[in-house]
């Protein structure tokens, strides 16, 4: 990322952002602009950072308008903004399509417009073969990258990638904290299904495949990271005898609406055409264009010999190693410590 010397983060007020944000500012970077619609959470970024370089911006990626602002003059952008808790995309789905769908278009249409070097856009694994409207809306934001990724060719000024991972360890709104929250309030351990299995990626490994990404994308492609997974009641079990509290109680509540029983990161189709980089795949992007015979007469003749890529089949950690790589995360150690000082 030698060549950029001013970024955009969309959402940088998010889990995401901030990780990205803290990250550039450890570079040589210049400006980095943080976009969100939340002034709260911007005044307390800036009070904890205090950095010149920082540049906030209040807005939405809903309008058109405020995204121009935000992106004009930048190098590259990090579009993380987006809805992604599931029940809350399920019951208000025309928000979801708002924001990950029309709020994506206007950030690659007015990345394009400001001739930025690089977008990378990014996704979640609920993206294939979805069931829900999160993942149905993040699928499309994905169709809307490619679509204009092909539409502008390899030769544009600016290139358009995606990045797609599963769930991020410890970030705002998911299990791990929601655990952790029970466990030290005393209160049951709510599980939705035990064998229920997720990709673990830490947050760092979600930075690392964004700038991987960035380094190595070509027009159109879309990378994912060979994570590890874990079945629920493993992550469960792991937290308990993390905190010390191998007793702790359990209470299987049943399935959210709309989940998965595992989450897939890429389907057997985009694998027969991409490409092992070691820890990651980059999915080429599909350069056909509306010649139908492409699609009668001359299909993919190898897809039947790969897998869907998802957690099931994915590398399985076990309970020790959910232990580690738990505890390989700062918040995590915090939290033990603070238990654990608490505790007579």
């Amino acid at each position: 990322m030698a060549s950029i010397k001013s970024v955009l983060i969309t959402g940088g007020t998010g889990s995401f952002g901030k990780t990205m944000l803290r990250e550039l500012l450890h570079g040589d970077i210049e400006e980095v602009r943080v976009f969100s619609r939340d002034e709260e959470k911007q005044d307390a970024l800036r009070n904890q950072l205090h950095d010149g370089r920082v540049r906030y911006y209040i807005g939405d990626v809903r309008d058109r308008s405020s995204v121009d602002r935000a992106v004009a003059g930048v190098d590259a952008i990090f579009h993380a903004a987006a809805l992604k808790q599931v029940p809350s995309c399920e019951f208000f789905p025309l928000e979801a399509v708002r924001t990950n769908i029309l709020g994506s278009e206007n950030i690659i249409r007015a990345a394009l417009a400001s001739k930025v070097q690089s977008v990378v856009c990014l996704s979640t694994d609920k993206a294939v073969m979805p069931i829900n409207a999160m993942g149905i809306s993040k699928a499309l934001m994905e169709k809307l990258a490619q679509s204009a990724a092909r539409e502008i060719g390899s030769k544009a000024d600016t290139t358009i990638s995606c990045v797609r991972y599963g769930n991020v360890m410890y970030s705002r709104g998911s299990v791990i904290p929601l655990f952790i929250k029970q466990i030290k309030a005393g209160q049951p351990i709510t599980v939705t299904e035990p064998e229920m299995t997720r990709f673990l990626m830490p947050l760092r490994d979600s930075v690392a495949l964004v700038r991987f990404a960035f380094d190595h994308a070509r027009q159109g492609d879309l990378f994912i990271k060979k994570a590890p997974a874990s079945t629920i009641g493993d992550l469960v079990t792991a937290l308990k005898e993390i905190f010390g509290v191998p007793d702790h109680e359990v209470n299987v509540i049943g399935w959210r609406h709309a989940e998965k029983l595992f989450e897939t990161l890429a389907s057997a189709q985009e694998l027969s055409s991409s490409e092992d980089m070691g820890e990651y795949y980059r999915l080429r992007l599909d350069e056909r264009d509306l010649n139908y015979s492409a699609y009668v007469s001359e299909g993919e003749a190898e897809t039947h010999s790969y897998q869907d890529f998802h957690s099931h089949n994915a590398q399985r950690l076990e309970v020790a190693e959910v232990k580690d790589l738990l505890m390989s995360l700062p918040e995590v150690q915090a939290e033990v410590a603070s238990w654990q000082a608490k505790r007579p």
